[in-house]
């Protein structure tokens, strides 16, 4: 392939994973309304359309193996692949978390449910949503600051995902409640579980600007980011 060809199909491929990135960040952003409104049509309509992100993913993967196989990339061309491939991999974990919401309304349709719980998970739902597009976008800018933003908006996410465990146990006097409750936490956790790739996308996006990765917390020294994130 020559080497324009090349940069055109590599374009393509970028283009395809902020694609990606969009329909993820819609898959969360529409489980959080189908708990928040009760809507099932809406968490169905999640489950569905999960389908198109794990194709999306599975294409933008066989393609990029295919330019590495036919390809000798320079050392920049090959930060952008390995980060496309590894962020559509976060992005279609971000599907299924948002897969996991929806499913957490299915099952507890019928249960009572708790005010503030659901806006604890709207909460969580609305930063996280967030963090994704920021990392897309910093994807799309090649922005290092917007990458060392991810780590802050991320604090108030565990912070909410911790506090879920109280606040369900609150509930414990009330079988039923108490069911909706753990299924919540569930969903707070795969919430999480957002955030915390919309963090690795970022670690990511600033490996392909600075050509250096780092991690920007220290899994061994919980809550510890590294300076460049403060």
């Amino acid at each position: 392939m020559p080497r324009p060809a090349f940069h055109e199909k590599l374009d393509a491929m970028e283009m395809e994973l902020l694609m990606l990135g969009e329909l993820a960040g819609t898959a969360v952003q529409r489980s959080v309304e189908a708990v928040m409104q009760q809507d099932d049509a809406l968490a169905e309509r999640v489950i569905t359309e999960d389908d198109e992100i794990d194709r999306l993913y599975i294409d933008l993967d066989q393609q990029m193996l295919s330019l590495l196989a036919l390809q000798a990339p320079v050392a920049a061309d090959l930060r952008l692949i390995s980060v496309v491939i590894h962020s559509s991999l976060h992005l279609e974990r971000v599907g299924d978390q948002a897969v996991n919401v929806a499913k957490m309304h299915q099952v507890t349709r019928d249960l009572p449910a708790n005010e503030t719980i659901l806006q604890q998970i709207g909460e969580m739902g609305h930063i996280v949503v967030e963090m994704v597009r920021v990392a897309m976008d910093a994807l799309r800018r090649r922005d290092l600051e917007l990458c060392l933003r991810l780590p802050k908006m991320d604090d108030p996410v565990d912070r909410l995902n911790r506090n879920m465990h109280f606040e369900v146990a609150k509930l414990a006097d009330e079988p039923r409640a108490l069911e909706w409750g753990m299924h919540m936490n569930l969903a707070a956790r795969a919430l999480e579980r957002v955030g915390d790739n919309a963090v690795d996308i970022g670690e990511q996006v600033a490996f392909l600007v600075s050509g250096e990765f780092r991690e920007f917390t220290d899994a061994s020294h919980p809550g510890d980011a590294t300076s460049d994130a403060t």
